[in-house]
């Protein structure tokens, strides 16, 4: 199909169903020649649709979430983001900054996301997987060492951790549970910071 003969209306279509920019909708329905899925298809692979729009946007709202153990011996304090004071009040959104800070209380993690980690810590960690895995024929070396430095992100960072209640989220990470909770709410939901006490711990 031509230019010229995609219309606004085909081009409003595609913006509605994908939350991609005009502009985007319409080089897609150019190279896909008329055909709506295939311009989805388009631009999913281009990851200009709703989930990377949803990235992009300021996430300058949200809660400060807190949670302290029956104990009194443990606490949290974890800051959540959204876009709108709307969302923000919303139960499911409410409900996931609930779930995150009692998470981070039973399962310790001690950075949000892998861009958290220093590169220094990563770098030794992977040294002493290395040495671990000495004994192993050297082929297969940096694919066990690489294979335990994942399970050590996957026990340190937040956003990798399987929610610690099993039951009720079906061995769904937290990140799973972010990204559930933004497709909700239709906004960019972000885990900015947090901070867990327990007493007797520096």
């Amino acid at each position: 199909m031509a230019e010229a003969t995609i219309s606004a209306k085909d081009v409003k279509e595609l913006r509605d169903r994908t939350g991609a920019g005009m502009m985007d909708c319409k080089s897609a329905l150019v190279e896909a020649g008329g055909d709506v899925d295939k311009a989805i298809e388009i631009l999913r692979v281009k990851g200009q649709a709703q989930a990377a729009k949803r990235g992009a946007r300021t996430a300058s709202e949200g809660v400060v979430q807190s949670y302290v153990h029956a104990t009194g011996k443990i606490g949290v304090l974890v800051e959540i983001n959204c876009e709108t004071d709307f969302v923000a009040r919303n139960e499911d959104f409410q409900e996931f900054a609930r779930d995150v800070a009692l998470h981070i209380a039973a399962a310790a993690p001690l950075y949000v996301s892998e861009e958290d980690v220093p590169e220094a810590d990563r770098q030794r960690e992977l040294r002493i997987f290395e040495e671990q895995a000495s004994d192993k024929p050297e082929n297969v070396r940096p694919k066990i060492a690489e294979g335990r430095l994942r399970k050590w992100l996957e026990e340190i960072v937040l956003l990798n951790q399987e929610h610690v209640h099993g039951d009720k989220h079906g061995g769904q990470t937290i990140e799973d549970l972010r990204a559930a909770t933004a497709s909700k709410t239709g906004e960019n939901i972000v885990i900015r910071r947090f901070t867990r006490y327990q007493v007797g711990e520096e």
